[in-house]
């Protein structure tokens, strides 16, 4: 009865942690309000973007809720709190990485296929540059399936070789063109 007459700025951690567990909302707003710059330092300092940072220290207010009541309180909030700050920010590296894998693939198969955006400088010109510095065989079936957009089986018919062949050729072209467009900071 006594936590409740006091003026939450004068409560401790472990008052407003256990009110915040018995549904108290006012409690952990001013749980997340005290703790709200030491979760964005984290994240600053894990990530070094302040976007990134501002996201992360959301993450965690979020996911604070249904946490707190797992909160044991054997060590100090704050300590699990960075813990809680780190997985966030872990999780967030975790999904731009997948995300900008995603996002270069598709980026490749696009300048490959022929789709790529217009927008800003020519990337399919870096390409194409790379195209031409492919052995024969895998430049011509490059430039007969994606150049021209013949099939597999016709490029075989004019390169005379089988259509397996033709696909074999493709794949080993996009192997190389990966490790080419990245040595040109392309990809």
């Amino acid at each position: 009865m006594t936590a409740m007459m006091l003026d939450d700025s004068e409560a401790s951690d472990a008052e407003l942690i256990g009110r915040a567990r018995g549904g108290d909302r006012g409690a952990f707003g001013k749980l997340l309000e005290r703790h709200y710059g030491f979760v964005y330092r984290a994240a600053y300092r894990w990530c070094g973007s302040k976007a990134d940072a501002e996201d992360i220290a959301q993450d965690v207010c979020v996911r604070l809720g249904p946490a707190i009541r797992d909160y044991q309180g054997n060590g100090a909030f704050t300590t699990w709190l960075y813990a809680m700050t780190l997985n966030a920010a872990r999780d967030m590296m975790r999904k731009h990485a997948r995300d900008t894998a995603r996002t270069e693939a598709y980026g490749a198969y696009a300048l490959i296929a022929g789709e790529a955006s217009a927008d800003g400088p020519d990337p399919t010109e870096a390409l194409w540059a790379a195209v031409r510095m492919l052995p024969d065989k895998q430049r011509d079936a490059v430039l007969l399936v994606y150049g021209e957009g013949i099939s597999h089986a016709a490029a075989a018919e004019v390169m005379a070789i089988s259509e397996t062949t033709v696909s074999w050729h493709i794949h080993e072209a996009k192997k190389r063109l990966k490790v080419l467009m990245r040595s040109a900071g392309e990809v």
